[in-house]
């Protein structure tokens, strides 16, 4: 009898151990990315709302994230209707021939968990463009167990926020490189906060 105890214990840990698939394409449309271009003579800033993808995530083993997120180029929006269409046009992120901004994870280095919320190095491979660069940002994962029905009440289930801050250089994308610099900074600012749902 203990032995079967012990085997049923055995397996319930290794259940709750199993990395879960969360899915990105929040029915909402609150997960965004927001950019911003500070150069000296104008300032811009924007958003996105069209992100998709999938990110595996053990609680257990939170340094094991993997996954791929994909942004609509399309989605990305300025309050400017002109500023909008030079940065959907060919010259800047050419929206037609390249529909999707993606980043695929790759590894993870000096991840630090306290309760539910971990901090991490991630590195992977950021593609804009047709342009694919490794870089490297600091993120905050927060694993918020059975909250799912909190956005979704008629769900059960789990919830990944995912938050970064980064910088990346239009050049290094092709991004109109070496143009306009004094109303169009290179670097451009990027920060998203994403929540990922798991349902059971």
């Amino acid at each position: 009898m203990k032995n079967i105890l012990l085997l049923l214990v055995g397996l319930a840990t290794a259940a709750q151990a199993e990395p879960q698939s969360f899915d990105f394409k929040d029915p909402k449309g609150v997960n965004n990315v927001v950019f911003k271009l500070d150069a000296p003579l104008e300032a811009i800033n924007g958003s996105a709302t069209g992100i998709s993808g999938t990110v595996t995530f053990d609680p257990a083993s939170p340094g094991a994230i993997k996954g791929k997120l994909t942004v609509e180029a399309k989605s990305l929006h300025v309050g400017n209707p002109v500023m909008l269409e030079h940065l959907q046009g060919a010259q800047w992120l050419d929206v037609v021939k390249f529909p999707t901004i993606t980043f695929e994870t790759e590894s993870v280095a000096n991840v630090k968990t306290t309760d539910h919320v971990t901090t991490a190095d991630l590195t992977g491979t950021l593609t804009i463009k047709g342009v694919s660069k490794k870089i490297t940002t600091p993120v905050k994962l927060t694993y918020l167990k059975d909250k799912l029905k909190d956005r979704f009440p008629k769900l059960q289930g789990d919830l990944l926020v995912i938050r970064a801050t980064f910088v990346v250089q239009r050049k290094d994308f092709g991004i109109n490189p070496g143009q306009l610099e004094q109303k169009v900074s290179d670097d451009i600012e990027l920060s998203l906060s994403i929540a990922g749902q798991s349902p059971k």
